[in-house]
């Protein structure tokens, strides 16, 4: 999870940066929106896109400020804060947000979706730096027979479409393994649920939360890809905005907000 950081001008970037905003206000001293240096699609306002319900990353929840809760939420929160910004969520399919879709016609101004960073997806959009690394797994019923992504073969294989999942399944799998695509999670569980495919392949801190939530389902296969994960900007725009939230990032790293949130979603009991 680590990545070298020169914290020190990460630092000075960031006080630079926030030195043109309100500090949370939602005008500046002379009456302009805060973060208008950003070109944002509401002034004063940091507005995201992502796919819920993708836990532990995203999910909706009442009580949370901006309606959802979860790992990248809360890292993007904190991000807004850092730069004087409000924060809003707008929920969007996942194959509109990695293929930069809604980024382009302006819906949001950055996307979180544990987006994994690729040579791929950069043709289309541009990446803030590496904030999660990740791994791939294989989740099926305890009780199913299949113990890894060979037992596959013949089976029905759930993948969220678009999703680095589907890639490492349509390339290793067994030749005659069914690939049966969902837009996300919230249509992947309930379908291995109800029997309708017989594994999902998808990100393996999502599937730990369906094996804490039911013992009647077990991870049998984890695969490390390499990957990571990065928020999303319309290419070749919003250079501000993107350089604006590494620097919060590095800034959160180093002053140890970035491990407190971490822990509160993935830390390991002893």
């Amino acid at each position: 999870m680590t990545r070298t950081i020169r914290a020190a001008a990460a630092t000075a970037a960031l006080a630079l940066l926030l030195s043109a905003c309100s500090g949370g206000d939602d005008a500046t001293g002379d009456g302009t929106a805060a973060g208008a240096e950003f070109d944002l699609v509401q002034g004063g306002t940091l507005t995201v896109c992502t796919d819920a319900p993708y836990p532990p990353f995203e999910y909706e929840e009442a009580g949370a400020p901006s309606g959802y809760a979860g790992f990248d939420v809360d890292i993007t929160q904190a991000i807004a804060e850092e730069l004087g910004l409000d924060f809003t969520v707008k929920d969007v399919a996942f194959d509109a947000l990695q293929s930069g879709t809604v980024l382009a016609a302006g819906q949001c101004d950055m996307g979180m979706s544990a987006i994994t960073i690729t040579e791929e997806r950069k043709a289309n959009i541009d990446f803030a730096d590496a904030y999660y690394d990740s791994l791939q797994s294989l989740l099926t019923r305890a009780d199913s027979g299949i113990t890894s992504l060979e037992d596959m073969a013949g089976k029905r294989l759930g993948v969220q479409q678009g999703s680095t999942g589907q890639m490492y399944a349509e390339e290793n799998a067994p030749a005659d393994t069914t690939f049966v695509e969902y837009p996300g999670d919230g249509e992947l569980w309930p379908a291995l649920q109800a029997n309708q495919i017989d594994a999902i392949l998808q990100d393996l801190p999502v599937n730990v939360e369906h094996v804490k939530a039911d013992s009647n389902y077990a991870i049998v296969g984890e695969y490390d890809t390499g990957e990571q994960y990065g928020f999303a900007f319309p290419k070749d725009e919003k250079v501000e905005l993107r350089e604006a939230v590494n620097a919060a990032l590095a800034a959160m790293r180093e002053d140890g907000r970035y491990q407190e949130i971490y822990d509160t979603y993935f830390a390991t009991e002893d």
